[in-house]
């Protein structure tokens, strides 16, 4: 995060959005010191899911194999405007993204510009296909304070080893658009990153990106680790470079997560993810929305995030965090920032 980025997160906070946060962390520091899951505040930020659609065919993504055994669709303005108007007295930051691409939403622009008048920080995450220019402009003009672009490859061959179906010459073009607009209409926003997952093909290409998105003119460079479903025999999207892998070899000759999964999860108290169709679900491993807490179709928000349901997960977190199956695959900790 630059300073200017840092400038603009920081211009959406109230006083009644730093109280909430004091009161977050304390809860939180209090659950892992008591064991007592109670929370005395709110979200400090939320993912909200556009849409499930997506058009490429990543190999490790529910979207990308097609293999959600929860329904698909896309956010309706009405349900986000209910949302809206309930966290943003105490929500700071939105990402627009969970499963899906969200350029795919037909109001996707909208959905932007009405986070933003609500005083909350809007983001997303893009494989950036769509980026042509009237989107590019629309894209700076909506009032979107983070761009996140997928690029996982400085050649085609390594960037559709695991973007299935991509091109990377879209991807530049799409930057270029962006970075264009910016300068034209002399807008500070969107921070522009490169996301780059660290896979085996693409590893030997890490300076490669770096020097790609400086001559692109993107914010920042980060670097990923990449979530694999069957690794315990291995795989072979593993990286060789320990520092950009989620796993380690082990003496039996299996391979396991390094995270320790200590009984404690930021997550479970600073933030959630709601679906298209409005479920509120704890986590954004929970890919299938296995532990919907409340929809909010049928009840408000503070009421899905008080309730007895969601007390009972997070106390199941400070019991044991690696009972829970969405959590033996987490990878808290292990994102890398390059400037």
């Amino acid at each position: 995060m630059t300073i200017t980025d840092t400038r603009q997160l920081l211009r959406h906070w109230t006083i009644k959005k730093v109280f909430n946060a004091f009161r977050t962390l304390a809860s939180y520091y209090n659950g892992r010191l008591s064991g007592n899951p109670q929370h005395w505040g709110k979200p400090i930020s939320l993912s909200i899911e556009p849409t499930t659609a997506c058009n490429l065919r990543c190999p490790e993504c529910p979207s990308g194999l097609r293999s959600f055994t929860r329904p698909t669709g896309k956010l309706s303005l009405d349900l986000l405007d209910k949302t809206l108007d309930e966290v943003k007295e105490h929500c700071t930051y939105i990402n627009f993204y969970f499963q899906g691409e969200p350029y795919l939403h037909p109001d996707f622009f909208e959905m932007v510009r009405r986070a933003d008048r609500a005083g909350i920080y809007t983001a997303t995450s893009t494989n950036a296909h769509f980026l042509d220019d009237v989107r590019a402009k629309k894209t700076v003009e909506s009032g979107l304070d983070r761009l996140i672009i997928s690029i996982d490859g400085t050649e085609q061959s390594t960037y559709e080893s695991y973007r299935k179906e991509g091109s990377l010459e879209k991807v530049i073009e799409g930057t270029k658009n962006v970075v264009k607009w910016k300068r034209q209409l002399n807008s500070k926003t969107p921070h522009i990153i490169f996301q780059f997952l660290v896979v085996k093909p693409n590893e030997h290409q890490i300076e490669d990106v770096k020097k790609l998105g400086k001559e692109l003119g993107v914010d920042e460079v980060k670097f990923k680790t990449a979530q694999i479903y069957d690794f315990e025999d291995g795989n072979a999207l593993i990286p060789t470079i320990d520092k950009y892998s989620r796993y380690k070899k082990t003496n039996a000759g299996k391979w396991m997560i390094k995270n320790p999964l200590d009984n404690h999860c930021w997550r479970m108290w600073s933030g959630a993810v709601i679906t298209w169709d409005g479920k509120v679900i704890p986590c954004c491993f929970d890919k299938d929305a296995h532990h919907s807490m409340g929809n909010l179709e049928q009840a408000s928000f503070t009421e899905i995030w008080n309730s007895a349901g969601y007390r009972q997960f997070r106390k199941s977190i400070l019991i044991g965090r690696d009972q829970i199956e969405m959590c033996k695959n987490c990878s808290e900790g292990t994102t890398v920032w390059e400037t």
